[in-house]
């Protein structure tokens, strides 16, 4: 009697477990949640990092994609890049013709890299959230993978894993670590040979390996556009990563797995530098989780031929993060270290800038959502809406000169401006909210860039 009991309950358990289970497909794939980790975070630091950060240069006049240092490599062999001549140019000029690229790795020392400082600045910046490039496309390895045998950070140059001290630090202030992770790589011969034989012998069991070694949060891949899913298995992959890894419970990915799925398989969708395949979705509302990653200035890995007007000031990026939170998404903000390890001194700045925002304005910030009743921005208004369960959150990118109206709020309201320990004045007519500005001098202002009025129980 004990035993066909014994074998029914076995049946049901395994049963339960089956229907958790994630199959090698996109309709199950897509069918699990985004950990809510991820959508309460709002703001998370990229990182580009490796041997392009050596010559660290690129044109910084040209379209979007022709800025990136980290491209440095391929724009010296791709006669079709536009930039192609003034790569060589710069770089026939500065090594010489014989200058081999791999020849640069000599130069990534990092000697200057202390994790624990990096992990203190990235604190204080607000974020919540790191991706490092653990790989890009030129398949230099910040850990000392197998598949990357002399081609990785503690085989040559620095002699460090670089990720793994990193992700130690990071996860020791409290914060979510992932990685960037390229599918393909420019000029690995299998890559080049054979793609099947790649994917199965190099690219799975080295992304097996950085999650099973580091458990990150995040799992950020790229380079995925010379072929679809099926090419690069990532289905398969994304079940082990949902099924069996140590982070199938928190682990984020994003939608960059083949060149027909973005925007719509994976997890969360990603911008770049607002360019996305459907054109439309700039500047409005995007129903899926996502994230906008972009640069401080035009590249993402260090770029020393960048001046100070090419990069984006302190105002400006916090009105990018609270557009793009207003909207339902995150920021991922990149930073580009030197080649001896440090973060320059400009972009320490923008992030410290953006943490005493934060302090003073994170709450309409974090665990936010949109609000679906918000108006649309208009450029002389520039006020935006997010919400955390019945309060509603009024952002101001430049201080209101004249009351301010909220539609479609309870009678139960009370207004404050975050920061600021004065009244602010209000008046309900039925749903209708007026707020007046408090007058404001240097020493009762409680923050730059941007302001926000708190509506507690608004909804």
């Amino acid at each position: 009697m004990l035993r066909p009991l014994f074998f029914f309950v076995t049946l049901l358990v395994c049963g339960l477990s089956a229907q958790a289970q994630y199959e090698a497909n996109w309709n199950s794939i897509d069918s699990r949640p985004v950990p809510t980790w991820f959508q309460d975070a709002k703001f998370g630091i990229f990182i580009h990092w490796g041997v392009f950060s050596v010559p660290a240069w690129g044109p910084t006049k040209s379209a979007v994609y022709e800025q990136y240092a980290e491209w440095y490599w391929w724009r010296l062999l791709d006669p079709k890049a536009a930039t192609y001549k003034e790569f060589n140019d710069f770089h026939n000029r500065t090594y010489g013709k014989d200058f081999k690229y791999q020849d640069f790795v000599k130069g990534f020392t990092c000697e200057m890299f202390e994790p624990a400082d990096w992990a203190t600045i990235l604190e204080q910046s607000g974020a919540r959230y790191v991706v490092l490039t653990s790989k890009h496309h030129e398949g230099f390895t910040l850990w000392p993978s197998a598949q990357s045998w002399n081609w990785n950070a503690v085989d040559v140059g620095p002699h460090r894993d670089l990720a793994g001290d990193l992700s130690q630090a990071v996860k020791a202030k409290g914060l979510h670590m992932g990685f960037y992770y390229s599918l393909y790589e420019w000029f690995n011969p299998l890559y080049k040979s054979d793609v099947n034989k790649y994917v199965d012998d190099h690219m799975i069991p080295q992304m097996k390996d950085l999650v099973t070694r580091y458990k990150p949060d995040v799992v950020w891949t790229d380079g995925e556009w010379d072929h679809p899913s099926e090419t690069w298995k990532s289905t398969s992959f994304l079940a082990w990563l949902y099924n069996e890894s140590p982070v199938k419970e928190t682990v984020v990915v994003n939608d960059r797995w083949g060149k027909e799925t973005r925007s719509k398989h994976g997890g969360i969708y990603t911008t770049e530098y607002d360019l996305v395949h459907d054109q439309t979705s700039v500047g409005k509302k995007i129903e899926h989780p996502w994230e906008e990653c972009r640069g401080i200035g035009g590249s993402f890995g260090y770029n020393r031929n960048e001046q100070l007007s090419d990069y984006s000031t302190s105002e400006k990026l916090v009105h990018i993060l609270i557009d793009k939170v207003a909207r339902g998404g995150n920021l991922l903000l990149n930073i580009g270290p030197t080649a001896d390890g440090r973060i320059p001194v400009i972009m320490q700045q923008r992030l410290a800038d953006m943490g005493g925002w934060l302090r003073v304005n994170g709450e309409a910030i974090y665990g936010t959502r949109s609000w679906d009743k918000a108006p649309a921005v208009t450029a002389d208004t520039k006020v935006y809406y997010t919400r955390k369960g019945n309060d509603l959150y009024v952002i101001c990118t430049k201080f209101p000169e004249q009351s301010l109206t909220v539609k479609g709020v309870s009678k139960n309201a009370k207004v404050s401006l975050l920061g600021y320990s004065g009244k602010v004045a209000q008046a309900a007519s039925g749903s209708d909210l007026k707020i007046t500005p408090p007058s404001l001098n240097p020493a009762t202002n409680p923050c730059q860039y941007a302001w926000v009025f708190k509506v507690a129980n608004a909804l």
